[in-house]
C-alpha cells in the first residue's frame, strides 16, 4: 500500500506539472495565433495607409506571419520544457539537410523575394508565366496565385515563374488585337481597306491613337489577305476582338464580296 501511495503521489505531482504545461502550451497557441493575425492585419493596415503597393503589402504580411509562427512554435516548446537553445542548435544543424531536401521550396522563396524587388508584375496585372495566363491575385512567399479566364485558380511556383519568360499584358497603356480578313479574287483591296477602317473605327473602345492598322499583308491562293489590327486597353481586349470579327463579317456582307476560294490553274503538258 505504501508503494501504491508513492506511485499515486508521483503520478499526481508529475501529472499536474505536465498537464499545466499542456494547458499553457494550448493557451499560448491560441493567444499567439490571435496575436499573429492581429499583427498581420496591423501590418497590412499600416502599409495601406501609406499607399504601399498591394503586392508588396501582401508579401510582407505573409513573411511576417511565417516568422511569427516559427517564433510561436519555439516559445511553445520552451513552455513544454524543451531546451530552446538546444532546439535552435538542432534546427540549425538540420537546416542543411532540410535545405538539400527542400531546395525547390527554398528556390521558390528566393524567387519570390526577387519578384518583389524586380517587380515584373503586380497584383491585378494580367500575365502569362509558367505556362499559365491569368490575373495576378497574390504573390505569396512560395507561389503566385493566378485567376485564369475560364475562372480557374492556379498556384504557380515562384521559381518556375522567375526562371521562365514573363509576359505582362497590363504593363503598357494599350495593346494590339491581331486579326485578318481573307479577300476573294477580284475584290479591290484598296476599297476593302477603306471600308474596314471606317467600320472598325465605330467599335466601342477602339483607340484612335494609334489608329487601327489595316492593309494587305500577303496573298494566298484565295486572294489578298488583309491584316486587321485595332488597338485597345487590355481590359477591353476580348470585347474589341469579337466586335472586330463581327465588323469584318458586316463589311463583307454589305459589300457583297464573294466567298474566298482557291483558284486552281490547269497545267497543260505537251
Amino acid at each position: 500500500m505504501e508503494n501504491v501511495s508513492k506511485y499515486n503521489e508521483l503520478l499526481m505531482t508529475y501529472g499536474i506539472a505536465f498537464g499545466s504545461k499542456v494547458l499553457g502550451a494550448i493557451a499560448l497557441w491560441v493567444i499567439g495565433g490571435w496575436v499573429i493575425t492581429l499583427v498581420g492585419g496591423l501590418t497590412t493596415k499600416a502599409m495601406g495607409s501609406r499607399s504601399v503597393d498591394p503586392t508588396l503589402t501582401r508579401y510582407t504580411e505573409a513573411v511576417v506571419k511565417v516568422a511569427l509562427r516559427i517564433a510561436l512554435i519555439i516559445a511553445i516548446l520552451g513552455v513544454m520544457g524543451v531546451e530552446t537553445t538546444s532546439f535552435a542548435a538542432l534546427l540549425a544543424a538540420a537546416g542543411i539537410a532540410i535545405g538539400a531536401a527542400w531546395s525547390g521550396l527554398l528556390a521558390n522563396f528566393a524567387a519570390g523575394a526577387f519578384l518583389m524587388v524586380l517587380r515584373p508584375f503586380k497584383v491585378g496585372d494580367m500575365i502569362t508565366a509558367g505556362g499559365v495566363t491569368g490575373d495576378v491575385l497574390e504573390i505569396g512567399v512560395f507561389a503566385t496565385t493566378l485567376q485564369t479566364g475560364d475562372n480557374v485558380r492556379v498556384y504557380v511556383g515562384n521559381n518556375k515563374i522567375f526562371s521562365d519568360n514573363i509576359v505582362n499584358y497590363s504593363q503598357n497603356p494599350y495593346r494590339r488585337v491581331d486579326l485578318s480578313a481573307q479577300l476573294a479574287h477580284g475584290v479591290d483591296s484598296g476599297s476593302a481597306v477603306l471600308q474596314m477602317r471606317r467600320e472598325i473605327s465605330t467599335i466601342p473602345n477602339v483607340l484612335t491613337t494609334p489608329p487601327p492598322d489595316i492593309d494587305v499583308v500577303g496573298f494566298t491562293p484565295s486572294g489578298a489577305l488583309l491584316a486587321v489590327r485595332p488597338y485597345c486597353d487590355n481590359k477591353h481586349y476580348w470585347q474589341v476582338f469579337f466586335d472586330t470579327n463581327r465588323a469584318i463579317e458586316r463589311v463583307a456582307a454589305a459589300a457583297g464580296w464573294p466567298t474566298p476560294a482557291p483558284v486552281h490553274v490547269a497545267v497543260t503538258r505537251h
